[in-house]
């Protein structure tokens, strides 16, 4: 009698990996339809990335409002009278609010052929694109006692995330395009190899850390965590793509499709194992 378990628990759950996921794709595909104004080779996916980036903003909002206890409150972020801009979730808000205005008015100028307006819009929806992996990143990064986390190499790892998903999503909305499969071969095999070296920096900060970096290196690298992160996310997910694009099979539209693929899933589960991985230590305790 009077005895007490204290059962632990993560704070951020599965569905802010999903989360993750869908506004980083979201964002790519903003960068892309910005990049068809700069590369003609891209005008084919103008609209298509446009108009995926915001039916996957709406699923990423879907997503963050079903997980609030009372899903209501979420117009009080977005209330003058309760904001606060000194808490970093009010900027987040507000720059996935603006994001979402500039996405409507972006689409609106598309189909009405005000390429004027367009390329001016194009422009503000992408740079605020930019702030939703960014916002991300920080939102982890600011973590000071998690491990992993707690870097600031963290945003730009979910930029480099954002542009290597929403360039393979284009490469599949691009099917047969070869102008347009050459440009994304680029941009798929720079921005995986660049999630791949920031991966490499993390795994070797956090293994020669102090004992609860050490724990959290060994927690994310064996059993299913270890399956996901490292055999999903950093060797079939980051390492497979770029070996397949450095190959001439890579240039090919199947090699590309594959590619394109295997970095949707790696993507996937990297960020599910960032996410859930260096909180399972507070679950054993």
């Amino acid at each position: 009698m009077g005895e007490y378990v204290w059962f632990h628990d993560v704070s951020w759950h599965a569905s802010y990996a999903i989360y993750f996921f869908v506004i980083g794709i979201c964002a790519g595909l903003s960068f892309l339809s910005y990049g068809s104004w700069l590369t003609p080779a891209l005008r084919p996916l103008r609209e298509k990335a446009a108009y995926g980036s915001f039916v996957l903003l709406a699923l990423g909002g879907l997503l963050l409002i079903a997980d609030l206890s009372q899903p209501l409150r979420f117009f009080n972020v977005l209330n003058p009278a309760y904001l606060s801009f000194t808490s970093p979730l009010a900027w987040g808000s507000l720059n996935i609010a603006a994001f979402g205005v500039a996405s409507v008015l972006y689409v609106l100028a598309l189909n009405k052929g005000d390429e004027a307006r367009g390329r001016l819009l194009a422009t503000v929806t992408a740079l605020l694109a930019l702030g939703l992996p960014v916002y991300t990143g920080y939102d982890l990064a600011v973590h000071q006692s998690r491990p992993v986390w707690n870097t600031p190499i963290m945003p730009v790892l979910f930029v480099a995330l954002a542009v290597a998903s929403g360039s393979a999503v284009g490469s599949l909305l691009a099917g047969a395009n070869e102008a347009a499969q050459k440009v994304l071969h680029q941009y798929m095999l720079w921005s995986t190899a660049a999630v791949g070296v920031m991966l490499v920096s993390i795994l070797g900060t956090t293994h020669y850390g102090g004992s609860a970096s050490e724990l959290t290196f060994m927690i994310m690298t064996t059993g299913t965590m270890g399956l996901i992160f490292v055999g999903a996310g950093i060797l079939a997910g980051t390492a497979a793509p770029v070996a397949l694009l450095l190959a001439p099979m890579g240039r090919q539209q199947n090699g590309l499709m594959l590619s394109a693929l295997l970095i949707l899933v790696g993507s996937a589960a990297l960020r599910y194992a960032l996410l859930m991985g260096p909180q399972q230590l507070q679950t054993l305790y």
